[in-house]
């Protein structure tokens, strides 16, 4: 249990550096953004932490071998001196998935039945393809990296919101680009346009301290120095406190204020969210000190129809403009035409960042006047 791991992070493609500045915050040492994720260094105990305590990863890959392989009895002879056995459980199915890019080993399928047999043969585990257990194998340039999923189903995945709207915005992404607004949690947040509600109450969940994997279950509880107790007491030391701000969504749809409305309550912080249904012309600040409107409105590559959407991004301008002084604005958006159509002033964007097939740029202004 004392050894120590290269960790990788995976993140969304371009909010690399959003989530190395959210896993320094959080203690983790080490930390390194490169594409596609960010580098960490631990033991057992910080890999059940990161896939517990960050908002960001997708999910948490242990990385446990590293070695030159030119051909596929290489791979099995070197595959075999892993230590499979101080890694997993004999008694739980393990799957294996391969990929290959500009190496001599080019066949990921035929990668995936030598590691798979080599980690049968030296521990007795049976392989299936319904696994909940993956073992990642990579080789790139005829380096070979085998890593172990710690995470399971994807991070983004709480365990306690079931209703999700047409387009729904995933929960990782949503907490990086409320640190990207400059969220701390003290602040309060409206989201005029707010769906299944993942803006609001991920924001309720940062304010309130909550762990976002409190509700669900990793694949690291399946491998073999996992220790219930343990992680039962990393759990319990979550610094859970009642927010002083509150966070507000609307939606036109009431099936959709309805849904964040239940989520919020599953989630446990129905106390601190309010959800009404309200047109965007409608909407005015709460009372108290101005915070974030944060907001994902229809792209019409999805949902409605682009050149209908230009009044609908004017009129979200217009009313942040006239009412919301002091109050910064974060909008996600696949189409710059309509983020300029608010006449809001935007910062300089960061580069786009993938979400369901898409490219989406978040565009942020500072406090308007």
């Amino acid at each position: 249990m004392t050894d120590t791991f290269d960790i990788f992070l995976v993140a969304p493609p371009g909010l690399e550096g959003t989530l190395a500045e959210e896993a320094r915050e959080a203690g983790f040492s080490a930390v390194n953004a490169v594409p596609g994720g960010v580098e960490i260094r631990g033991d057992w105990p910080e890999v059940w932490r990161a896939n517990l305590v960050l908002r960001g990863p997708a999910r948490v890959l242990v990385r446990v071998a590293a070695f030159r392989a030119m051909h596929l009895a290489q791979l099995d002879k070197r595959s075999r001196k892993v230590d499979w056995a101080g890694l997993l459980r004999a008694d739980l199915p393990v799957k294996v998935e391969a990929t290959c890019k500009r190496s001599k080993i080019y066949h990921a399928k035929a990668a995936v039945q030598r590691v798979s047999r080599a980690i049968n043969e030296t521990l007795g585990c049976p392989i299936s393809n319904e696994a909940e257990i993956v073992v990642k194998v990579r080789i790139d340039d005829d380096h070979c990296t085998i890593s172990l999923d710690t995470t399971g189903e994807a991070l983004h995945k709480r365990g306690h919101k079931p209703a999700v709207g047409k387009a729904p915005m995933r929960e990782n992404l949503a907490a990086l680009f409320l640190r990207q607004c400059g969220f701390d949690g003290t602040e309060p947040v409206v989201d005029p346009m707010c769906g299944s509600g993942t803006f609001p109450i991920e924001a309720a969940e940062i304010a309130s301290g909550l762990y976002p994997g409190r509700s669900r279950g990793f694949a690291f509880e399946g491998l073999a120095g996992f220790d219930p107790g343990a992680f039962a007491a990393m759990k319990a030391r979550a610094k859970v406190v009642t927010p002083k701000a509150r966070f507000y969504g609307y939606d036109r749809d009431a099936g959709a204020v309805k849904n964040a409305t239940e989520n919020a309550e599953r989630t446990g912080v129905g106390a601190f969210c309010q959800f009404a249904r309200q047109a965007v012309s409608d909407l005015e600040p709460p009372e108290g000190p101005p915070g974030l409107v944060i907001v994902n409105p229809p792209y019409g590559e999805r949902i409605g129809n682009r050149k209908l959407l230009f009044s609908v991004y004017g009129a979200l301008g217009k009313t942040l403009l006239d009412r919301f002084s002091g109050w910064r604005v974060g909008l996600v958006t696949s189409d710059g035409g309509l983020a300029k159509a608010t006449g809001l002033p935007w910062l300089p964007t960061e580069p786009p960042v993938a979400h369901g097939g898409l490219k989406v740029t978040l565009w942020r202004t500072g406090p308007l006047a």
